[in-house]
């Protein structure tokens, strides 16, 4: 999206340089990466990046309120409410869809948000990957005059809270077979912060302890990573309950998850926001549906979305689920990165820590050719997947 950086890249760009660069990132990850990393940067424009850095902030500020820290209570099934809540979210994602207006014009829309982590650890290694293979070290991909120590020291902080590593773990269901196990890799290299099956844990009174050597280690803290759609899914079998009053620490409480969420959605109030509605408080259907999509509130990698929506679809929706399904105005994202074939589209997710207050530290993006940005919808394309914004200093 910075033409001159663009045309440069694409001139210089080969299929050998391209399976290089992924030797290298499997290489300094120290795990094979298993899902499609694109072929590119984002060159980030810095008016597009500093709106997406100010819209970000003003959208968490909206939901920076006791009001909404009161209304999305109801957001937290009575199931997996967590004890002990915090007033806000330790790790923010905000995620825009580039749009280009009929004037030319590219303009950030909210595609949702999530107080949840995302790949703070493998995000890093990315960029610094792709600047090293594709000799693009002059330009800058953390925000806010951040540089990798001063990174580092923050997420640290924010995981370990002045814990030892040995006692803080990172949590997931079979974190070894997971498609983000190279984020894992990344965050113990940063922090020391281990990947634990939650399977494995095992609770003695009040307090959780992993294996190690042979060893019971007792947990404080918990990096969160547990998508609870999967471990319902799956109906995974623990030895605690998530209800029950732990002598433990959340890096990252569990209700955020669902209270700043498509849940936030309604209640957001901003030019780079669509409108979007609780399906139960849609008295009328809109006359061109078409101009919307329908999502559950709670769904993993798109499931369940439907952007060519019908009367038919809503009708669907049972009564008791359409307090947890979302009408959205539809976002077209612009063909706006230039690739040797198809134009891609990109989604930018502005990547927040919140400890003394919310600070955006770093981006990810995704790029698509598809109607959506899932694989599904990508499949044997190229120039899509996951990447990373470089922009200049």
């Amino acid at each position: 999206m910075i033409p001159s950086l663009r045309e440069q890249y694409n001139a210089q760009f080969t299929e050998e340089k391209y399976q290089e660069f992924l030797r290298a990132l499997d290489a300094a990850v120290g795990v094979k990466i298993d899902f499609r990393v694109a072929e590119t940067p984002v060159f980030l424009p810095k008016d597009l990046l500093q709106e997406m850095q100010q819209s970000a902030m003003e959208i968490i500020a909206q939901l920076d309120t006791p009001e909404y820290r009161r209304e999305s209570e109801r957001a937290v099934p009575a199931l997996y409410r967590v004890p002990n809540d915090e007033p806000h979210p330790l790790f923010v994602q905000v995620d825009f869809a580039i749009t280009r207006g009929a004037d030319g014009k590219l303009s950030p829309q909210l595609i949702e948000l999530q107080g949840f982590p995302s790949l703070y650890g493998f995000q890093i290694v990315l960029a610094q990957t792709f600047r090293k293979s594709f000799n693009l070290t002059p330009l800058h991909y953390l925000l806010n005059g951040l540089t990798v120590e001063r990174y580092v020291a923050l997420l640290q902080r924010a995981l370990l809270n002045k814990h030892d590593p040995e006692n803080v773990i990172l949590m997931e269901i079979q974190p070894e077979k997971q498609k983000t196990a190279c984020d894992f890799y990344c965050t113990k290299r940063f922090t020391g912060v281990k990947a634990v099956c939650i399977t494995t844990i095992k609770k003695r009174g009040k307090k959780l302890f992993y294996q190690k050597n042979g060893k019971e280690i007792p947990i404080h803290r918990i990096y969160n990573r547990v998508i609870v759609d999967e471990f319902i899914k799956k109906d995974i079998a623990i030895d605690f309950d998530f209800r029950e009053e732990l002598d433990v620490e959340w890096a990252g409480h569990p209700n955020w998850y669902f209270r700043m969420s498509k849940f936030s959605l309604p209640f957001l109030r901003h030019r780079h926001v669509p409108r979007a509605y609780f399906l139960n408080q849609v008295e009328r259907y809109p006359e061109k549906l078409e101009n919307y999509v329908l999502k559950p509130l709670f769904s993993f990698a798109g499931s369940g979305v439907k952007i060519d929506v019908t009367a038919a679809d809503l009708d669907a929706v049972l009564p008791e689920e359409r307090a947890f399904h979302l009408l959205q105005e539809k976002i077209e994202y612009g063909p706006v990165i230039k690739t040797p074939d198809a134009a891609s589209k990109v989604e930018v997710r502005m990547m927040l820590l919140w400890l003394d207050q919310p600070q955006v530290v770093t981006t990810l993006a995704r790029l698509s050719q598809g109607k959506m940005l899932g694989v599904d919808f990508n499949k044997n394309k190229t120039w899509v997947g996951a990447s990373c914004c470089l922009f200049e200093p």
